[in-house]
């Protein structure tokens, strides 16, 4: 109804899991990237749980429509089975034949495991996907444990991946459930997104949908993660109310006001996950009405701390040891699209007209972000597509590259010592992205449209948000490499820290991460000047693959060497 009106090719709030729209916050990402792991050479059980509405379905739909390499996926989308049913589910799901006369359990599970084998023996993985795992009955999770045995002298047959709500994690706590709990490899929780993720997940769902100007201003905005809690549930629904409420009162641009009328219509007294209540700010589980002028004071305040939050992340260390995701949008490498900067972004600002005019030119000419991604790809990779219309991160991440995004300075970025996107606003807070390539002194070399450019460091700082992407390859399928893990993962950091240390490594190689091991990991980050949680995260990752890593990967100080950006 307000598509036309509003200059969109289709509602961008719709409440169904789609793909397309997914925002990969840092949480998300990481939720993305343990079901990954799931899906690997040595994954195993993996446990994601999250609050209602907080994108579970929509991950595991991402995942899906990676293209796995070899790989077979069934998808359990009903719980509610008996034991026999549940198991008859999963071969059907996997197209595995079995008698239709005399079937009991025992024919079932010989079916599968003969399935399992051949499969295996082909070089192919099976994973199960149980969504809405919280409503499994006692007798059909015994059931699940029973898979778990299906294995050979090596490998386990199937990897397993339970989505649920935050009951599930208390119902596998249980004392009769702990068989089945220890065998868990992996466990991630999905809380809701930040006051600043919830704006960005709005605009970036505005600008798949083909609309890039600033439809909600900063209070309505404050307004909605105040009401909504950041469940991305409950932000589509307010969103979309809204733009129908300023479509219908003829407003182009969408109000607090505009936001309470919204949510009275359509949240009601909904109740919403805790974590709102974790917002210093007000209290949001009060229920009775507030006054106008409590409302304005309320927008005011929270308008003020996001802008404050925005601009003091400009300088926040970014030492923290975790995998993250630009916001990118969705475009082939090679294929030019359209501009990803917002008409209005919470970035510092900076006077463009007062600008040095080599960083005038930088900001005046710069590529879209789909463009800029494009070309540190190619860095990586010259022959390495995204699919139209695919998320870039985690299409590249089936291909074995990684996203980093980080907040941070200078320092952060050559300690990667890799080609890094950087992002940088105007001053009328509209972001634009550059290329880093090179140090030389107090300057830095860009690429840009017009081919390198050196420009002063000390010019660029007054543009750049303190945002930075780099690309790597991880060494394992294991992105965090955490205290009680097994495996080849753990090998090879045991490994990469006796090369650092300039010492033997010691016979026999323990495949566990004990407390010695994280005494190592904690030096090597003190030495490094890594953030010390003891967890061989992407940044510490980087810095040990880079004692012996492939000498052609593109690092900062040997790039403008190499032949120049196509």
């Amino acid at each position: 109804m307000y598509t036309h009106f509003f200059k969109l090719r289709e509602p961008p709030f719709s409440i169904t899991p789609d793909p397309t729209y997914l925002y990969l916050s840092p949480r998300h990402q990481e939720a993305l990237g343990h079901l990954l792991y799931g899906t690997g050479q040595h994954g195993g059980f993996v446990q994601l749980t999250g609050e209602v509405g907080t994108g579970k379905t929509t991950i595991v739909r991402t995942l899906l429509a990676q293209k796995l390499e070899n790989v077979d996926v069934a998808v359990i989308l009903n719980p509610r089975q008996s034991e026999q049913e549940f198991v008859q589910s999963i071969c059907d799901e996997l197209h595995v034949a079995y008698p239709k006369e005399g079937l009991t359990l025992k024919v079932l599970h010989d079916a599968l495991n003969a399935h399992l084998l051949a499969t295996h023996a082909a070089g192919r993985r099976t994973v199960i996907i149980i969504d809405e795992a919280q409503n499994l009955e006692r007798n059909v999770l015994e059931q699940v444990r029973l898979l778990t045995n299906l294995e050979t002298h090596k490998d386990k047959l199937l990897r397993i991946m339970l989505v649920g709500q935050p009951e599930l994690a208390q119902m596998l706590s249980r004392a009769d459930l702990r068989q089945l709990a220890t065998r868990i490899t992996a466990r991630y929780h999905l809380t809701p997104l930040s006051p600043t993720e919830t704006v960005e997940y709005i605009r970036h769902r505005l600008r798949i949908a083909g609309n890039n100007e600033a439809l909600f201003n900063m209070q309505a905005l404050a307004l909605i993660h105040k009401l909504t809690g950041g469940i991305p549930r409950l932000v589509n629904i307010l969103c979309d109310r809204s733009l129908l409420g300023a479509y219908a009162s003829n407003e182009h641009v969408v109000t607090p006001q505009i936001v309470q009328g919204a949510a009275a219509e359509s949240l009601g007294d909904m109740p919403v996950t805790p974590k709102r209540a974790a917002l210093p700010f007000w209290r949001l589980g009060d229920r009775r009405r507030w006054s106008f002028s409590e409302v304005v004071i309320v927008v005011l305040i929270a308008a003020v701390c996001v802008y404050w939050w925005a601009t003091a992340s400009r300088t926040q260390n970014a030492s923290i040891d975790t995998a993250q995701t630009m916001p990118v949008a969705p475009a082939v490498a090679s294929v030019p699209a359209p501009s990803a900067a917002p008409a209005e972004a919470s970035a510092p600002s900076t006077t463009t007209e007062a600008a040095a005019p080599r960083l005038r030119d930088v900001l005046a000419n710069s590529e879209p972000l789909a463009v800029v991604t494009g070309h540190l790809i190619h860095l990586w990779s010259p022959g390495l597509t995204v699919p139209a219309g695919a998320q870039v991160c985690p299409s590249l991440a089936a291909q074995g590259l990684q996203c980093y995004r980080a907040q941070g300075d200078w320092k952060d970025v050559q300690m990667l010592n890799r080609p890094a996107i950087l992002t940088l606003a105007t001053g009328r807070g509209v972001l634009k992205y550059a290329l880093l390539r090179d140090f030389d002194g107090d300057d830095v070399e860009l690429d840009t449209a017009q081919g390198p450019l050196k420009i002063p460091r000390e010019d660029l700082s007054t543009a750049w948000t303190g945002e930075f992407l780099v690309l790597w390859r991880p060494p394992t399928d294991q992105l965090r490499i955490t205290a009680g893990t097994r495996g080849a993962a753990v090998v090879w950091l045991r490994q990469q820290l006796a090369l650092a240390a300039g010492q033997p490594l010691q016979e026999p190689v323990s495949e566990l991460f004990d407390n010695a091991l994280r005494e190592q990991v904690l030096r090597f980050q003190r030495e490094r000047g890594l953030n010390p949680d003891g967890v061989a995260g992407a940044r510490t990752q980087m810095l040990l693959s880079a004692l012996s890593s492939d000498p052609a990967e593109p690092r900062l100080h040997t790039a403008m060497n190499a032949a120049s950006m196509p």
